[in-house]
C-alpha cells in the first residue's frame, strides 16, 4: 500500500522532494494541483516531470480510494461506495440542492455504537479511518464535480468522536493551507460521546455540533443506544454547555422518530424541555427502516410530534429524506455490496 500525501504541509512535501533530488518549487506545484485543482492522482499534474511522477507513485498516493460502486437517485443524490487501500469499503453521499452541494462523509469502517436503527453498526467497528481518508472523501467529490462542496456533514459511517483522527481530518478540510472550507460549513454528528465533545470544544474551531439524542430520558435511550457507548443525558448536556462556552455555536439535537418507541406526547414535551436547557435546535428525522420489524412513523405521527414540540417552545425542523431509492442511509449500500460479494464467493466455492 502507498501512503496518501493528503494533509502534508508544503514543508513536508519539500522534504520528500529533496529526498528525490528535486527542487523545492515542485512542492508548491503539487500542493496547488491537489488543493486548488483537486487532482486526485499524480498523473494528472501536467507540469510535473514524468520521472518524478513515477518516483512519487512508488511510495505515495494522493486520493486513498478507488470507486467501487455508485448509485444516483432521481433527486440528484449520489451514493458512492469507496474501496480503501486495504480493501475495506466506506460510503460517501453527495446531496445537491439549489443553493448547496452537501457531502456526507464517514469516519470509521463500521461503527462501535450500534444504534438499533442504523445499518453502519451491524458488524461493529472494523477500524478508524485515517485523517487522509476522512479528507480524501472531500477530494474525491471535488475531483468528480470540479468544485468544492459548500457544506460537509460528518454523519456517515462511524462515530466521529471515537476516532482520534477525526479532528486532524477536518482540519485538512477547513485549514487555509489545504481545502480552506469555512468551519461553519462543517457539522459533526455524535451519539453523545462526552470526552469527544469536550475535546472538540477545546479546539475552539467554529464547527457545528449535532448530538443524536433520540430520546429525552436515559431509560428510553437504553432501548436505542447500547450501554457500551451511551453517556447519561446530564453529562451530555454539561458537555454541550462546555461546547457553547468555548465556541458560541448553537447546538442541534438530532432525533430519529421511531413509531411506538419515542414518538409519544410526553416524549415530545420532555424533548422540548431538554432542548431549551441549552437553546438547542431539534432536527427531526423520520426513521429510515433497515429491517422488516422497524417502524417508520406516518406523516400524521410526524406532524403531531412536531406540533407538540412547537407548542412547548422548541425550534424544530424536519430532515427531508433524500436518496431513499438508492439506500442512501449510512451503511445500507455498503452492506448490500458486501453481502453480494460474499454470496458470489460462496457460490463459486460450492461450484468448485
Amino acid at each position: 500500500m502507498t501512503k496518501s500525501i493528503l494533509g502534508y504541509s508544503k514543508k513536508a512535501l519539500e522534504e520528500i522532494l529533496s529526498s528525490l533530488n528535486q527542487p523545492k518549487f515542485r512542492a508548491k506545484q503539487i500542493h496547488q494541483w491537489i488543493y486548488s485543482k483537486f487532482s486526485a492522482d499524480f498523473s494528472a499534474m501536467k507540469n510535473i516531470p514524468k520521472k518524478l511522477i513515477e518516483s512519487l507513485e512508488e511510495n505515495y498516493s494522493v486520493n486513498p480510494f478507488s470507486l467501487e460502486h455508485c448509485l444516483k437517485a432521481s433527486d440528484g443524490t449520489e451514493k458512492f461506495v469507496l474501496r480503501c487501500q486495504d480493501g475495506k469499503l466506506i460510503e460517501t453521499v453527495y446531496i445537491p440542492s439549489e443553493k448547496r452541494r452537501t457531502v456526507c462523509i464517514s469516519t470509521q469502517v463500521g461503527c462501535p455504537v450500534n444504534c438499533v436503527f442504523c445499518a453502519s453498526g451491524k458488524a461493529g467497528l472494523i477500524r478508524n479511518l485515517s485523517a487522509a481518508e476522512i479528507a480524501g472523501q472531500i477530494l474525491f467529490i471535488a475531483n468528480r464535480y470540479g468544485k468544492m462542496p459548500t457544506n460537509i456533514v460528518v454523519m456517515g459511517m462511524g462515530e466521529p468522536l471515537l476516532n482520534p483522527h477525526t479532528i486532524e481530518g477536518l482540519k485538512i478540510v477547513t485549514s487555509e493551507e489545504f481545502f480552506n472550507l469555512g468551519a461553519r460549513h462543517v457539522t459533526v454528528s455524535t451519539s453523545g460521546i462526552v470526552p469527544g465533545i469536550k475535546k472538540l470544544a477545546d479546539e475552539q474551531i467554529q464547527w457545528n455540533l449535532a448530538v443524536s439524542i433520540h430520546a429525552p430520558s436515559d431509560e428510553l435511550r437504553r432501548n436505542i443506544i447500547p450501554d457500551k457507548c451511551r453517556y447519561p443525558l446530564t453529562e451530555i448536556i454539561d458537555a454541550c454547555k462546555y461546547y457553547l462556552q468555548k465556541t458560541g455555536r448553537k447546538i442541534t439535537f438530532e432525533y430519529t422518530l421511531v413509531k411506538g418507541e419515542n414518538d409519544s406526547y410526553d416524549n415530545a414535551v420532555n424533548l422540548a424541555k431538554l432542548a431549551k436547557t441549552i437553546n438547542a435546535k431539534i432536527n427531526l428525522i423520520p426513521l429510515n427502516s433497515i429491517e422488516e420489524n422497524s417502524s417508520t412513523p406516518t406523516k400524521s405521527d410526524l406532524n403531531k410530534f412536531v406540533s407538540t414540540l412547537q407548542k412547548n417552545g422548541a425550534l424544530v425542523t424536519i430532515r427531508n429524506s433524500r436518496g431513499d431509492e438508492i439506500a442512501a442511509a449510512c451503511g445500507q449500500l455498503k452492506n448490500q455490496i458486501e453481502n453480494q460479494q460474499k454470496s458470489s464467493v460462496e457460490t463459486a466455492q460450492k461450484e468448485n
